[in-house]
Formats: structure tokens, C-alpha cells, sequence
């Protein structure tokens, strides 16, 4: 089995712990693995670099500073390696054989990048490379990063590139977990999870894989994330399944939309569930919710809407803090969903701007970490789903 390991920055952060490193990776070799490994600078070197930095500097020597964590974490894990009888080789920006090049804006160079990848694959049944995490080099041979979490970035991207069977997050969690457990009772880890799933979590504050890495995950290729004290690259922890697929999809059927207004309804706990209570006994399925200062409105579908109207005005009639019902029908969904969204700036001015211009008007836009959906009168779905697939 092919596999790229990447080893966050707590599982090399002591000499212990590189050895512990050190172990699993010999440990895989001598099974007759092919393991490509990617280093993260030891313990915190790269925020305490970045810390010292009191002074301007250019973008170009700011690079270079921050990048003698992951130089010294290379070389350490190849040491270990070595003294194990592991064949093994270091890789950083400046050699010859460093695999991620970026183009004069830092973005990767997918040709180019490709292509190193495969030389290193091809020698992969005779040297072990350990891989400076977080680093680039442009064509001019100056070293660029790949911003925050990009040891992660590094190991899913080359994982694709070098067709590894599995990339394996070493890290200091217990792969996925139902909860924090700083936080939260009985929280325990996740087997598996999808990659839409841990994308949305990682953008809402999940510190598990970072969130541009898993933009380079294909389907057939594994990612699991495991703890460093497992000591076994090839077990354990959580399995990350599927792909990111960017889709532009419209729903055959129009939705109403059930509007329920109530004085100061964000201060009533409890009112959301009781609503939704109401319909969920009906089997009536909610297709998106979206709450103002002094309302909540339910998206269904239409043909539902005149029993849901019926059963929400009695919970509005028996609850002084409720005011009123409307429904709304003729409404059709557009979502644009993609594992790059959230790597845009200004991706949703993008897509309203030509809605607005073209006059449409929106009933709701909902976001979530990996979607846009937007809400627009049945009449208007066919322009602007085109107006939407042009842009995209």
C-alpha cells in the first residue's frame, strides 16, 4: 500500500516523540509499505518564528524565516529514520527534487507540481522522502507557503498527485470526535465521516484537517486522521470518505415558504424546536429555516403547505408571544455547493451581483460553510440558474 503520512507539529514536538514518529514509519516500511512522510516544524517553532518577527519584513524573507521549522523537523525525522535502517532523504524547497511549485500568484502549479510528484512516486520502493509541510517554491526558486494549515495541504495534494492508497494525519486528537471533550461528557471518536461533513466543521472551528486540504481529496483516496501515541500508520482513528463535487442543482418542485412572527421571538428558547415539533409530527420534511430579529420562516413543499399553515397557526393562536402566519408559494431553490466556496473571497457578491442586475429578486440567500442556496419566485428559477452556471 502507498501511503503519505503527515505529522503535525505536537507529534514531533520532542525527541520522544519524533522517535515514537520514527517507529510507526519504520514499522510500515518493513511491512513492505511505500511511505512518503510530510514534517510540520516541531511543537509551536513556526508561531514563536512568526512571533519574533518585530520588524517589517518582505514577503520573501518572512518565508524563508518561517520555513526553518519544517527544515529542522525534516531533518530530524530523516536521522531517525536512518538510524533505524531506513532509507531516507530529506526534501525542501532548493532541491532538485522538491515536488509543489506555485506560479507567480501562489497558486500551485498543477502541471508542474504533477509532474515532480510522479518522479517521486516512481522511486518510492527504494527511499523514504520526508517532506518540509507548509512550503512552496515559485518558478524563480523563492519559497512561498501554502497558508494556514498547510502541512495538511501538502500531504492531501501530494497524496493525489503520487496516487497514494491513503494519507494519514498524525496528529494530537482522537481523529474525529462527537464533541470537544475539554467541553462536553462522553464524547467519543468518530469511525468515519464524509468529507462535506468535516469540511463544514472545520469551517465552523473543528481543528481536525484544514479545510484547503481536503480540496485535493479524491474518492478513491483514503484520509484518515489518527493520534500520534496510536503508533500505527495503518489502523485507527477516523476515516474521511468521498469527494468534494462542485454541483449547481435547482429542485424540480416549488416550495412555499411559512413565515411565523413573534414579538422578540430570538429571546424565546425553545421555540424553533416546537415549531419544527409541530410538523415533524405531521411528516412534513423542512427543506431550509431561516430566523429574523422577530420571525422564523419554514421552506416546504408546496403541495404540503396549506396542512403545515393549518397546524402552526394553532400553536400561534395558544402562544401570546406569537403574532402571525403567512405562507408564500411559487418558490424555487437554486444551491451552489463546492468545496472551493469558502476559498473565495467575495464569492457571494459574485453570485448575487448578476441576479440583481438582471433584476431577480431574492427571497433569502442561505449559506453554509460549503453552499449558497437562493430562494427566488418560480417564474424567475430558469434565468437564474443560467445567470448562476455562466458564473460558475
Amino acid at each position: 500500500m502507498r501511503v503519505v503520512a503527515k505529522f503535525g507539529g505536537t507529534s514531533l514536538g520532542s525527541g520522544d516523540r519524533i522517535n515514537r514518529a520514527a517507529d510507526s514509519i519504520a514499522n510500515a516500511v518493513n511491512s513492505g509499505h511505500e511511505i512518503a512522510v510530510v514534517a510540520s516544524a516541531m511543537g509551536s517553532t513556526t508561531d514563536d518564528l512568526l512571533d519574533e518577527i518585530q520588524f517589517e519584513a518582505s514577503d520573501a524573507d518572512r518565508a524563508e524565516i518561517v520555513s526553518m521549522g519544517e527544515r529542522t523537523s525534516v531533518r530530524m525525522l530523516k536521522a531517525a529514520l536512518e538510524s533505524r535502517g531506513v532509507n531516507a532523504v530529506f526534501l525542501e524547497p532548493g532541491r532538485d527534487e522538491w515536488p509543489i511549485i506555485t506560479n507567480d500568484l501562489g497558486e500551485v502549479d498543477v502541471e508542474e507540481t504533477t509532474k515532480r510528484a510522479a518522479a517521486l512516486e516512481s522511486n518510492l520502493d527504494h527511499v523514504v522522502p520526508v517532506i518540509t509541510g507548509f512550503l512552496a517554491q515559485n518558478h524563480a526558486g523563492e519559497i512561498t507557503t501554502l497558508g494556514r494549515g498547510g502541512s495538511d495541504t501538502t500531504a492531501v495534494m501530494l497524496g493525489k498527485y503520487m496516487h497514494a492508497d491513503e494519507v494519514v494525519i498524525v496528529t494530537d486528537v482522537e481523529g474525529v470526535m462527537t464533541g470537544d471533550p475539554r467541553v462536553v461528557e462522553g464524547a467519543r471518536n468518530v469511525g468515519q465521516i464524509t468529507v462535506d461533513e468535516l469540511r463544514n466543521l472545520s469551517f465552523r472551528g473543528a481543528e481536525v484537517v484544514a479545510p484547503s486540504a481536503l480540496s485535493y481529496k479524491s474518492g478513491q483516496m483514503g484520509v484518515r486522521v489518527v493520534h500520534y501515541q496510536h503508533g500505527d500508520l495503518l489502523t485507527g482513528g477516523t476515516r474521511i470518505e468521498g469527494q468534494f463535487e462542485n454541483l449547481i442543482d435547482m429542485q424540480e418542485t416549488p416550495l412555499a415558504c411559512i413565515t411565523v412572527a413573534g414579538r422578540a421571538i430570538r429571546n424565546r428558547p425553545g421555540i424553533l424546536a416546537e415549531l419544527s415539533q409541530t410538523l415533524r409530527e405531521a411528516d412534513i420534511n423542512i427543506d431550509c429555516v431561516a430566523s429574523g430579529m422577530d420571525s422564523i420562516t419554514f421552506y416546504i413543499e408546496e403541495d404540503l403547505a396549506e396542512e403545515a399553515e393549518a397546524l402552526l397557526h394553532e400553536q400561534v393562536v395558544s402562544d401570546t408571544t406569537l403574532s402571525s402566519i403567512t405562507v408564500d408559494g411559487g418558490v424555487a431553490v437554486i444551491r451552489v455547493t463546492g468545496g472551493e466556496l469558502p476559498n473565495r473571497p467575495g464569492v457571494v457578491q459574485a453570485i448575487l451581483s448578476p441576479i440583481a442586475e438582471a433584476g431577480i429578486n431574492l427571497h433569502d440567500v442561505i449559506t453554509s460553510a460549503t453552499s449558497v442556496a437562493l430562494f427566488v419566485d418560480w417564474s424567475d428559477r430558469e434565468e437564474t440558474l443560467e445567470i448562476v452556471q455562466s458564473e460558475f
